[in-house]
Parts: structure tokens; sequence; C-alpha cells
């Protein structure tokens, strides 16, 4: 009931629709079906990217602007015009810590470009498994960053929206799947509440329709909770075009390979925290809000 109050607030009660939005990090894989939920809904959306060829066929119904984060004068053309903005941005696993980062940079540029265009919303994605920052001694660079991209928007003074999303479906598809196998690291130590990015990303599109002036925090979970190995047995056995199976590997392994490799020193911290991070369920209020996630893992991995 709560969920609908709002959709009938903002279509009638609410002269400041959100109607034009700018999204930053388009073409990854979570800003893909992220943009096509906007275009759906009925915005219009420009996305600003290097490959304006492939930008054009995953979305032929958005304003295709090609320029780079590292280039101001790119990031103002984009910004112009436009109502809100959504920061779908990431660290790469190849980045090292003194790089550029659309996260860090890139971000200071957004933020100080919407702030002289008077944008009305800045909505980012973040994550859940972050806030493991801090917990039994962890401390890693890339957390660091997430915590201060987060600071920065709340800091901005325009209103914004944070999801907290707890664990993708899409990785284990498409990172922990080394070609026949899905790849664990050490032990998972609590269940992750896994999330599809298509639901994801229709929460997110419902949350420009519904919101005004508000600051608001979602955290984004899913349905269902496993642990790490219990997750990888779920999408293989329900995985229909070809044989799969568990590879295993020791964390001090990793660890020591991330010494020589920047993938694995990404691969190693990350795997660290989603191991430990105590996740509790906490999207019930992100639910009456937004919609509740319908799609399971079984039914994700079935049609992947």
């Amino acid at each position: 009931m709560q969920y609908l109050w709002h959709i009938v607030k903002n279509l009638f009660l609410s002269p400041n629709r959100m109607k034009k939005i700018v999204v930053f990090g388009s073409t990854g894989l979570l800003g893909k079906p992220l943009t096509k939920a906007l275009i759906d809904a009925g915005f219009k959306v420009s996305v600003l990217v290097r490959n304006p060829t492939l930008a054009q066929k995953l979305f032929p119904k958005a304003n295709i602007i090609k320029g780079d984060l590292t280039n101001e004068s790119d990031v103002e053309k984009a910004i112009k015009g436009q109502d809100g903005i959504f920061l779908s941005l990431s660290v790469i696993q190849t980045e090292k810590e003194k790089d550029f980062h659309t996260e860090q940079q890139g971000l200071d540029t957004i933020i100080t470009i919407a702030k002289r265009q008077g944008i009305k919303r800045i909505a980012y994605l973040s994550s859940l498994v972050h806030l493991y920052q801090g917990m039994n001694g962890f401390d890693w660079w890339i957390f660091r960053i997430k915590q201060e991209a987060v600071r920065k928007i709340k800091e901005s003074g325009i209103p914004y929206t944070i999801f907290y999303p707890s664990t993708f479906m899409e990785s284990i598809a498409y990172q922990s799947r080394q070609g026949k196998m899905i790849a664990i690291g050490g032990k998972s130590e609590y269940p992750l509440y896994y999330i599809a990015a298509e639901d994801y990303a229709r929460q997110v599109a419902n949350s420009f329709k519904i919101l005004k002036n508000e600051n608001r925090d979602y955290v984004i979970q899913g349905p269902e909770a496993f642990t790490q190995d219990e997750a990888a047995r779920v999408f293989i056995k329900h995985y229909k075009k070809e044989k799969l199976r568990t590879m295993w590997a020791p964390m001090f392994l990793m660890k020591i390979m991330g010494f020589f490799i920047q993938k694995f020193d990404y691969g190693y911290h990350i795997v660290e925290a989603l191991n430990k991070y105590p996740e509790k369920f906490r999207a019930t209020g992100t639910w009456e809000e937004l919609g509740k996630p319908t799609i399971t893992l079984k039914e994700f991995a079935e049609n992947v």
C-alpha cells in the first residue's frame, strides 16, 4: 500500500516530476539493465560513453553522448539540461590505487558540474559488502573510495539516493565463472541475499518515479539467502547450456598471487569481505517503497 501511495502522490500531487536522467557507467554489467529499465519506465535517458556504436546497439532509444569522465567538458555536455543523474561506477579489477578512478576523481567532476547545473537528484550504486571495512581489522583502499563516494554525495547538497545491494546473481555467471567452473575462495561464513540485476534496476526506476526532495538510502536484497558455495551449487544445478562444476581455492594462495597480479589482489580482498561480512536482511523498507524482487537464483540460472 505504501508503494502504491507513493506512485499516486507522484502522478497527481507532484509538479516537479523527474523526466530526464543521464547515466554514467551505462554499458557495464549492472549499468545495462539499469539503463534499459529507466528507458522502459518512460524516462528520457542520456548516456556518456566512449563507444557510441556499442551504446546505440544496446540503447537505441537513448541519447548517446560520446565522451569520457576524465574530460570535464564531456561531463558538462552530458549533465547539461538533465533532471537527475545515476552513477553506476566501479573500480576495475586491474586498476591500482594511484590510478584515475571513476568513483573518485570522476565523481568529483560530476558533483561539481551537477551543483552548477542545478541537478534535482543524484543516485549512486554503492554496495552492502563495503560496510565490512573496519571489521576484523579489514582495510582496503577500494572500500575507502566507496566510503568517500557516499560521503561526497551526501555532503553535496543535492538530493540523493544511495543503493546498497547485496551480491548480484550476475557475479556467479560472469565473474566467478571460469570456463566450465564456478570459482569459490575460502569459506563463506554468512548467507548472502543474492539479487538479480533486473529486479534491482526496476527498483531504481521506481525510486526516480516516487522521490521528490527526500534523501534516501536503500538496501537492495533478493528473496533468498545462500552462502557462496550454496549459491554456486544452485546455479550449476539449474544452468541449462552446459555442465559446470565448482573450483575451490584457498585464501592464502589467492593472497600470495595478489602480490604479483593486481587482479588476484582484488579477488582476494573482495572474497574475504564477502565471506566474512555478517549480512542480515534489511530490505523490508525498500520492498515496501520500490517493489519486491521476484527473480530467484533458480530462475536466473535457467534463463541466463
